[in-house]
């Protein structure tokens, strides 16, 4: 039952750590809000009013593309560790995955997401 109580006095810690921090944050912000702070800056465009507008499919690539490579490095990192202890058929899904993701670059090339002029 140790170990429960253990458990149970880290989550209050957490707790109370959490609720802390953001509390001295939520404190300690700039008051002096400004056009050029609170505007959109992450897509480039102001937003619209109807979400169903039309815009520029690179942004959906360029999410794709960071998808692929984020999935590739999860997926590379542990393999090339262990790539002493795995067999043939190690080697091989690997290789089988390279290619996937490589077959997804080439897409993404071809469609222009690469080129941003």
């Amino acid at each position: 039952m140790s170990e429960y109580n253990r458990l149970a006095l880290m989550l209050c810690v957490i707790i109370v750590l959490v609720i802390a921090i953001f509390s001295i944050s939520y404190m300690l912000k700039a008051r002096n809000y400004n056009w050029e702070k609170i505007s959109a800056y992450e897509c480039g465009f102001q937003a619209f009013e109807d979400a169903r507008s039309r815009f520029d499919v690179k942004y959906y690539l360029v999410g794709i593309l960071f998808i692929i490579f984020d999935v590739e490095i999860i997926f590379l990192f542990p393999w090339s560790l262990y790539i002493d202890g795995l067999f043939l058929e190690g080697v091989v899904s690997m290789i089988i995955f390279l290619y996937v993701l490589i077959v997804g670059f080439i897409y993404e090339w071809r469609k222009g997401a690469l080129d941003w002029y």
